[in-house]
């Protein structure tokens, strides 16, 4: 005589056993993380750009190209583009230096420069502009006399974007395989050829990034150059303090038109940045 057992099944046995899930979908999470941000990126960017952009071309584009091409906008607006570019390469051979002596070389004092190089991010820019203004000014200890000149503004801007190229570029210099450069050295490829042909490759992305972020930062500074640029119409006086001087005269609808024109240009020199980086990936 034979004995049967019974096995009892757990209760979600028929779920399990044709497949489904008894849990929320799985792109319920990234439905909601997308939404999310979404909603705090358009009102936190997206919905003030565009605010900017329908207040700057309102009334047209005749009377937008009338706006920024009044002789002390336009006046502004070149000497900030120049300044901007100038300064964007300058931090990108200075830049790339510094990081690489941050990473491959060691010397007394190393830990103080990789905390200053930071230092522009702590101080806020207006109070960057008044040392500067007191390194540089009239009375400079150092006899170099800056104020109210256009060099002067370059200095500002080199002072607040120097670290984001520093800083975009050191981690990459960290993350590099040395052991790359160490077989091209035994193969024998000299200094030049290794740091060509494998460094340099690998460093252009990151290079590009920081140049990039630098000049989109420079264009639009503000506090830095305020007091040491000394606001001269026609001189000295960048875009974002003629900005500042419109708003202070009630124009609301020109600073509006100078802005946009600061963040078209700002999206093409990155638009252009990505292109340039992205035929590079193509072609190696």
């Amino acid at each position: 005589m034979s004995s049967l057992t019974t096995i009892e099944k757990p209760a979600d046995a028929p779920a399990l056993a044709s497949g489904r899930r008894t849990g929320p979908p799985a792109w319920a999470g990234t439905a909601l993380g997308v939404g999310t941000a979404t909603i705090f990126l358009s009102a936190v960017v997206l919905i003030p750009l565009g605010a900017v952009l329908w207040k700057g071309t309102a009334q047209g584009p005749a009377a937008f190209w009338d706006a920024i091409t009044t002789p002390d906008a336009w006046a502004a607006l070149k000497l900030t583009v120049i300044a901007s570019l100038l300064v964007a390469l300058i931090n990108l051979v200075m830049g790339t230096l510094i990081a690489w002596v941050l990473v491959r070389d060691s010397f007394p004092g190393k830990g103080l420069i990789d905390l200053l190089i930071d230092l522009p991010f702590a101080l806020p820019t207006i109070v960057a502009g008044l040392v500067l203004l007191a390194l540089y000014g009239a009375d400079s200890p150092l006899g170099v006399s800056l104020a109210y000149t256009r060099a002067g503004v370059v200095v500002a801007l080199l002072f607040v974007t120097l670290p984001f190229v520093v800083r975009t570029v050191q981690p990459v210099l960290l993350e590099l395989d040395r052991e790359m450069e160490a077989a091209a050295a035994s193969l024998g490829a000299g200094p030049w050829t290794i740091f060509r042909r494998i460094i340099l490759p690998n460093l252009v992305p990151a290079m590009l990034a920081g140049t990039a972020l630098a000049f989109t930062r420079a264009i639009a500074e503000f506090g830095s150059t305020v007091l040491i640029s000394g606001n001269v119409p026609f001189k000295t006086q960048v875009a974002a303090v003629h900005i500042f001087g419109q708003i202070e005269s009630d124009n609301t609808e020109a600073a509006a038109a100078t802005s946009t024109a600061l963040l078209v240009l700002s999206l093409v020199f990155l638009l252009a940045i990505d292109l340039v980086r992205r035929w590079g990936s193509r072609h190696g």
